[in-house]
């Protein structure tokens, strides 16, 4: 049985990986199709949002001096001059004393600093409102420009469009988007025990899990998934499992088959592609040491550990950082628990945030639980150099999505 050929450091993994493998192409696409895309580069406002100082409610524009000391005993008396129409230019002013209706959503007359609500005055002939509470500048108004500034940074390059995102885009008028082009991921689950998810599993057998949580993650990522067929453990299968999803992918991802034994046929048949190169094979780290990657040409493949918790972890580590070069979202919380850890290698811990969501909660348990990945926010990293992470010590968590 072949020992790991050449087990690396999470860092050194990476850095192979992505001198490698360098898929950052980008594409316009319209707004309509941008939702949940990744931003190539920043967005900036082209205008001002709103573009006119506007009113926040029914009543009156009035020039908020001309309400001062009013009350319901004593109301000031102000002249109507006129009335906003909603959709048009307001080009008239008020002068002093003066007052217009305006609806929600109306420009404000020239000289005119707020708006009293309706329900606190009384239109007291054709010409006479009467105002019963006073109201300082800016009340009940939205000035122009207060919401959005022009050339104010919307969101940074890598942001994922959200509908609020494309709402507010839309508002300021901006009809497309650059993002990055998403990746073509295959993803191939091996092993003479492993059954499809709808049948039941005879003793010594496991059901598909990795070709749907993997395939959840890439998508997640913002790449798309192609899933294939299980792959029983033999050499022609899984040859032409690799030469069907090369062809149809820039990447792919196979679990299963990655820890010494079958990895030697794994190997064999991924290095038995012309211009194939092994990037390496183990990673000093919990879990998922038995991970490997070769280079195909301009492709890559990704070999995963077969134990689920395993296999998602290894993704966020190696292949996330590739399919989405943007950070995931992290926070910085406590510790609940003492964690012990190996010297040489870099363990990542999953966690949950407590009900207080000042402490985290380290999730231990043995490498196949996937209960335990249900449960977590996302995941802590122990780096190699260290020996655990003390009770109450501020941890770093990456969050398994953006």
């Amino acid at each position: 049985m072949r020992e790991f050929l050449d087990v690396v450091t999470v860092d050194t993994a990476l850095e192979r990986i992505k001198k490698v493998f360098t898929h950052t192409d980008i594409e316009w696409v319209p707004l309509s199709e941008s939702h949940n895309r990744t931003l190539a580069d920043s967005i900036s406002s082209p205008e001002l949002l709103p573009a006119f100082t506007r009113s926040t409610v029914d009543g009156y524009a009035i020039r908020a001096q001309d309400s001062f000391g009013s009350s319901e005993s004593l109301p000031a008396f102000l002249t109507l001059t006129g009335e906003v129409i909603m959709g048009r230019s307001t080009e008239f002013s008020l002068s002093s004393g003066e007052c217009a209706w305006i609806p929600t959503g109306g420009m404000l007359p020239g000289n005119s600093d707020a708006v009293v609500m309706v329900e606190y005055t009384e239109k007291l002939d054709e010409k006479t409102v009467l105002i019963y509470r006073p109201v300082g500048p800016g009340d009940n108004t939205m000035l122009k420009g207060e919401d959005i500034s022009l050339g104010q940074e919307l969101f940074p390059a890598g942001h994922r469009l959200r509908p609020q995102d494309i709402g507010l885009m839309a508002s300021l008028g901006i009809t497309g988007v650059a993002v990055l082009r998403p990746i073509k991921v295959g993803i191939i689950s091996t092993g003479d025990e492993i059954v499809p998810i709808e049948k039941s599993p005879l003793i010594g057998q496991v059901r598909d899990v990795n070709t749907y949580a993997l395939a959840a993650a890439v998508e997640a990522c913002g790449a798309i998934a192609k899933t294939y067929p299980i792959v029983k453990d033999d050499f022609v299968l899984l040859k032409q499992a690799m030469e069907e999803s090369l062809q149809e992918n820039e990447m792919v991802l196979i679990s299963g088959g990655s820890s010494v034994g079958i990895a030697d046929m794994t190997l064999t048949v991924l290095l038995d592609f012309p211009d194939s190169e092994l990037i390496f094979h183990g990673v000093a780290v919990k879990p998922g040491k038995p991970a490997m990657a070769v280079r195909e040409g301009e492709k890559l493949v990704i070999g995963l550990p077969g134990h689920p918790v395993s296999a998602l972890m290894m993704f966020y580590t190696l292949c996330s950082p590739v399919l989405n070069p943007y950070p995931l979202r992290q926070s910085t919380a406590k510790l609940s628990l003492n964690v012990a850890s190996q010297a040489g290698r870099d363990d990542y811990i999953p966690v949950a945030f407590m009900p207080d969501k000042e402490y985290v909660e380290p999730l231990l348990g043995k490498s196949g639980l996937m209960s335990i990945l249900a449960r977590a926010d996302g995941y802590i990293h122990i780096p190699y150099e260290k020996q655990g992470i003390k009770s109450g010590e501020s941890v770093k968590v990456t969050f398994f999505h953006s």
